[in-house]
Parts: structure tokens; sequence; C-alpha cells
């Protein structure tokens, strides 16, 4: 090997790394907040209509900023973005700890979700920019290790309640410390603008995209969000819809576990003590660990649409016999069974949706990844309504019904992928073409 391919090579791998680190800290910081939502809401003497109102202000942000995240990226790089937004987001998280009033944890929990949102879409555009330079799927891994971290994040919280650790102290104490982990990754992520171009000379390769024959549009960068001269189709806009009420169920199953696990599990009906409470969002975030983990290699073997058909069924499956039948234990296991259901359906969406044709690049992942935070917004609030009129019980078969949606929109997704012939040896590594990444069987053609 050349010194040229290895220090490629070198620079891909330290990428990876850097992008893995992201991730992590931005599972950790929200997660360390998660499991003492119980003790804010009692500190504050909040309703569960109120809780859930509280809450929803972090998608709120989300949504709020997030399609400012196209002209950050183009102006200052997807690796700025994901790092500024991450220790942003630590402050935020902070402040949400610290809030004495109930309109303080609102503003601080908007502010939060505003810069999480920044974070979001950076890191998935770098992460999607390393997987186009190693020719094949890793970003299930990258959200793997955003569950590693939001594991992490509980436990740590877990603890921090066991030892009576002030939450003021506790969330400080985390957001200095996931902040300088995000600065220091920074140092690793890939140079230059997120337009494609950049990674394709990398390699000696064409760009991504054509910018020749009747689909050309002019090169544009990663944070653009009009799809140029090209003209958007009804079914581009259909598909894009699809992808989007996929990614909203995944992000219905995510909130459930950070937003209404722990109060379930501590509520009368069920009486378990603060510390195992907050086991049912580190079951729900470890069993989408080891989805994620393992995700790659199942989505290579079946597809993006197999595997999310069957993690719909699970999520309904699972969590519909632990509402059925309550207790801690089974409950703890619904979560388990709805985390790994769900491990793949928000990154599933994410690629799908950047290779959306007709659109610029980024320019698909930015909506979904913006327009998924209403399953975030609508969920806190919709299932404290609920649970003030009935009971948190009913309220969570938002679940199950969320497993259902993914079973019947499961199809928008790629099949297995055609088994192509390698690519001729070339200096460094070889590009990966976004078309190929994603080649179905003919027999199963995407509606």
């Amino acid at each position: 090997m050349s010194s040229s391919s290895a220090a490629v090579a070198t620079v891909d791998r330290r990428a990876r790394v850097a992008v893995a680190l992201l991730f992590f800290t931005n599972g950790a910081l929200f997660a360390n907040l998660v499991p003492r939502y119980p003790e804010i809401k009692d500190a504050l003497d909040l309703s569960n209509a109120g809780y859930g109102a509280a809450v929803a202000a972090f998608p709120a942000g989300a949504i709020a900023a997030g399609l400012l995240a196209a002209p950050l990226l183009r102006r200052f790089g997807s690796a700025r973005v994901a790092v500024a937004g991450t220790v942003l987001t630590g402050i935020g998280v902070f402040l949400a700890g610290s809030a004495p009033v109930f309109p303080l944890l609102v503003a601080a929990l908007f502010v939060g979700g505003a810069m999480d949102a920044f974070t979001d879409v950076a890191q998935n555009a770098h992460g999607l920019r390393v997987q186009r330079r190693y020719r094949r799927s890793i970003i299930n891994g990258f959200h793997a290790v955003w569950s590693v971290g939001a594991v992490t994040g509980g436990l740590m919280a877990a603890a921090a309640i066991a030892l009576r650790l002030p939450l003021g102290v506790h969330l400080a104490i985390t957001g200095l410390l996931f902040s300088a982990v995000a600065l220091l990754a920074r140092r690793w992520c890939l140079p230059g603008p997120d337009t494609g171009l950049d990674d394709a000379a990398a390699v000696g390769a064409a760009p991504d995209r054509d910018v020749t024959g009747p689909d050309a549009t002019p090169t544009r960068g990663a944070g653009d969000l009009l799809p140029g001269r090209r003209r958007v189709t009804v079914r581009t806009v259909g598909l894009l819809a699809a992808l989007v009420l996929v990614a909203i169920a995944g992000a219905l199953v995510e909130d459930a576990g950070s937003t209404w696990a722990a109060v379930y599990l501590s509520s009368p009906a069920l009486g378990a003590t603060a510390e195992l409470a907050a086991f049912g969002f580190v079951a729900l975030v470890g069993a989408q660990f080891v989805g994620r983990l393992v995700g790659d290699r199942m989505v290579d073997r079946w597809g993006q649409r197999g595997v999310a058909r069957f993690g719909g069924a699970l999520i309904a499956v699972g969590a519909g016999l632990a509402l059925a039948f309550p207790s801690v234990p089974g409950t703890i296991a619904g979560f388990a069974a709805a985390g790994f259901g769900t491990a793949t359906l928000v990154p599933a969406a994410m690629q799908q949706a950047d290779e959306v044709p007709g659109l610029c690049p980024g320019t698909g992942l930015t909506l979904v990844s913006w327009l998924m935070r209403l399953g975030f917004l609508l969920s806190p609030p919709l299932v404290g309504l609920v649970a003030d009129a009935s009971s948190l019980r009913t309220g969570l078969l938002v679940l199950p019904a969320a497993g259902v949606v993914v079973v019947l929109l499961s199809g928008v997704l790629t099949g297995r992928r055609r088994q192509t012939a390698p690519p001729p040896a070339a200096e460094g590594p070889p590009r990966t073409d976004r078309h190929d990444l994603h080649a179905t069987e003919p027999e199963e053609a995407t509606p």
C-alpha cells in the first residue's frame, strides 16, 4: 500500500471514531436528565398533562430550529455544527435540571432541543459522508454507539440518584465531561465541505452524483434544501411522507422510553422504586443498542424493508403484551422489546431519505430529521392528556400503534442489496456510489 493510500485509510478510520464519539455524547447528555424527570415533576408539582407539555418543549425547539441546520451545514460544515450543538445542548440540559419554575423549565428544554436538532442533522450528515468512503453500511453502528451513550447516561443518572447527588451538580459534571469529548472528536473529523466532491476526490473517483444528462443539477452543498432546477414529483413527496411516518413511529417509541418509562414504573399501579424505575429507559436503549450493533449485518442480509417489518411486529407484540399484563419485570421487558424493534427505523428512514432521486444531497435527510421530531413533540402531551383522562397505561398504547404503522409502511424501504462485483483496485478506499449501496432485488420492488 502506498503512503497516500495509508494516509487516506487513517483519515477515514479516525473520522469514523470521531463520528462515533459525537453520537455517544449526544446519547449520553440527554439520558442523564431523563431518569430524573420524576424529581422535576414532583419538585414543580406538575400534572401529567403539564409534565407532558414541558417535555414537549424539547422537540418543539428542535422543530422550530431544525431547518436552520441546512444553511449552518453549508456555512460551517457538519463537524463544527455537530460539536457546537453538543456543547450548547449540554448547557440547555443543565439549565432544565436547575429550573426553579415551570416557564424556565420549558424555555431551557426548548433551547436544548433546538441545539440537539443541529447536532442530530450534522452528525448524521458526517456519518453518511464517512459511510460513502467505506462503501458499506456503517450508519447503524453509529446509532448503536448513540444507544451506548444513552445507556451510559441512564446508568450515570441512576448512580447519581442513589448517591443523592444534587441534580444541578450532576448535570454540570456530565455537561462539562461530554462537551470535552465532543471537542476532542472535532480534531479527527473529515476536513473540507460536505458536498461529496471532496470525498470522491480523496479516493480518485468521480463525484457521488452525475452532473451531466437529463437529471443534472448544479452542484450544491449538503445543507441545501431546494432541489435546484429539478422538478419534485408527487411520487417523491409521497415517498418522503412515508419515510417521515416511519421515522415518527420510531421517535414515538424512543420518546415513550425517555419520557414515560420511569414515571409509569414508579406510578402506584406498578410501584417500582426510583432506582428500579430508571431501568425501563435503560432496558429500551440497551436493547436498541444490541439491535443497532447487529443492524448493519441484518440489513445487508434481509434489507431495510425486512428488518423494519420484523421490528414493527416486535414493537406491537412486545409492548402490547406488557400493557395487557402489567408487572414491573414484564414492563421492563416490553420496553426492551420495543427498543430492539425500533433499532434500525430512524437510521433507515434517514439513509433512504438522503438518497431520494430528484433531491440535492442532504435535502431529504434534513426534512425527515426535522419532521420526525413531530413524534417527540406530539407524544408527551398526547399521552399526558390520555393519562389524566384515563390512565398512563392507556396512553402508552401509542407504542403498539407505532409498531403497526411501521409494518404497514415498511414497503417504502429498500430490500436486499444485489451482490455486485468488487470495483477495480484504486489508490485509497473505493468510493461509494449511493445507488449501488441500496440496489434491491428485482422481485422486491419498492411500492
